[in-house]
């Protein structure tokens, strides 16, 4: 999405549409040479390799875990599904990450997949104050109420609340979550929130 990055790194951002065709064909390139024994061969729209192989082989047996990350119901999950070994989602409500996570099963029973064969993971982002007094600061700095950051999908509260949000995501099914912290100044509140999780 971000155009600096694309014309940084010298690819064309395209329309949505088409960066999903690339990034499926880039998946199963990928794909192919981290598990293929021999040369790949592969002639696409974004893609072209001539008995490529990448050396030495991965010694992982079928070389490193994909993780495919988005929200996405139809493409995003169907990439998971035919090529993930762990889905990243963004941001989202207990009930809403449940609703995606049943589709994703659905999804992988119908490749050929156990559900249990893709870990289920979330970055959020994460507002927590170590008092009252620190999270409502942190709140009003984004120009948001609690009520808001919640609805967004964020971690925010207090120890108890962050605590109760975490397991209500686990006994949904989230196996691992990545919390941002965006207030790199406040190591006592990244402290502090350490503590009240683990």
């Amino acid at each position: 999405w971000q155009e600096r990055e694309h014309q940084l790194f010298g690819f064309d951002l395209l329309d949505p549409k088409s960066r999903f065709d690339r990034f499926a064909e880039g998946l199963e390139v990928i794909s192919r040479l981290l598990q293929q024994e021999g040369p790949v061969t592969f002639e696409g729209r974004y893609f072209e390799l001539h008995d490529a192989q990448l050396l030495p082989h991965p010694q992982r047996p079928g070389g490193p875990r994909i993780l495919v990350g988005g929200n996405g119901e139809n493409r995003t999950l169907s990439y998971v599904a035919r090529y993930a070994d762990e889905w990243n989602c963004i941001m989202l409500r207990p009930e809403e990450f449940k609703s995606l996570n049943a589709r994703l099963d659905q999804k992988l029973l119908a490749v050929g997949r156990t559900p249990e064969s893709v870990r289920r993971s979330m970055m959020s982002g994460c507002i927590f104050g170590k008092d009252q007094t620190a999270l409502k600061g942190k709140l009003e700095a984004r120009g948001r109420s609690l009520k808001q950051a919640l609805e967004r999908g964020m971690i925010a509260g207090s120890a108890a609340q962050v605590n109760q949000q975490l397991k209500a995501l686990s006994e949904t099914g989230l196996q691992r979550i990545m919390l941002q912290w965006l207030d790199l100044d406040d190591l006592d509140g990244l402290e502090a929130l350490a503590k009240a999780v683990l």
